[in-house]
């Protein structure tokens, strides 16, 4: 005789509230055995614990609910461990990014050591020729429109026999900071004008005077070296109008670790009193 549980019973078993237990129901995600025509009460049988504790393990996972029934409906273990796997993966993606915004966090809760106040270089860059995508984007979606952009100019280039002369660059307008909205430029220095093809087209990156900081490890990161160069400029009156410009010294076309990744920051300036120290030697940053 199957032994059945009224809701009260099988919520202390499986440590789901009643409120959680009447939606799951509902949903169609795990029914009662029986529920009683006249009062409406529902009773579960106790085969159905270990299901309910795998929902609430899941759950407790941060997975949907609609994967969980897709998980419970599986119709082979092969079906149900991919999903499985799959959610796995993203939640140790989620713990990698946790683990470094907390490392991140002690470092900015640190007191920094004598002599560790961060590099920062005036540099006068002369104009190039490049090969560049333009176009207008939401600041949450960069990262993946820069990868695919950075990929079809150095494609572009390779295939029409141009010789790269610089580390690829990105010029970002003020209002993708601002508005979180706005229009970005990533290119690629090559010895001669590239043919239009698809996003790809010619451009003239002009000179600029620049505060230039190197930041070390993956873009999320990228606002600790922004802030430390900002607070330089501002301390020095050398602000001026114009966007800002990055240089990609070494990212995922050299290695894989993301750690070992280099950006060059760099802002526009004036250069006053402090000129005699702006570097000589034009284009290092798209050359080096």
């Amino acid at each position: 005789m199957t032994s059945h549980l009224s809701i009260g019973d099988f919520s202390r078993a499986t440590h789901m509230t009643v409120k959680t237990l009447r939606h799951y129901h509902e949903i169609g995600l795990l029914a009662p055995i029986e529920v009683d025509p006249q009062t409406g009460y529902r009773r579960y049988s106790a085969e159905q614990i270990p299901t309910a504790q795998v929902v609430r393990r899941l759950r407790d996972l941060g997975m949907p609910l609609e994967e969980i029934r897709t998980i419970l409906t599986a119709a082979d273990v092969q079906t149900r461990n991919q999903h499985l796997s799959a959610h796995l993966r993203r939640l140790e993606e989620e713990l990698g990014r946790t683990q470094r915004a907390v490392a991140a966090l002690h470092d900015l809760l640190m007191p920094p050591a004598s002599g560790e106040a961060p590099r920062i270089e005036l540099r006068s860059v002369g104009p190039v020729q490049a090969a560049a995508v333009t176009a207008t984007v939401e600041a949450q979606d960069v990262g993946a429109w820069f990868q695919g952009a950075l990929g079809e100019l150095f494609a572009t280039v390779a295939s029409q026999g141009l010789r790269e002369t610089g580390h690829a660059g990105g010029v970002y307008a003020d209002e993708l900071f601002t508005l979180h909205r706005g229009q970005a430029t990533i290119f690629v220095p090559c010895d001669g004008p590239v043919r239009p093809l698809g996003r790809v087209t010619p451009l003239h990156v002009p000179s600029a005077e620049l505060a230039v900081i190197e930041h070390c490890g993956p873009p999320p990161e990228v606002d600790r070296a922004y802030g430390a160069l900002a607070a330089y400029v501002s301390r020095h009156a050398l602000a001026v109008d114009g966007p800002i410009r990055e240089y990609y010294l070494v990212g995922r076309r050299q290695t894989p670790e993301r750690a070992l990744w280099r950006t060059e920051v760099c802002w526009p300036v004036f250069p006053t009193g402090v000129a005699q120290t702006f570097s000589t030697a034009a284009q290092t940053s798209s050359t080096a």
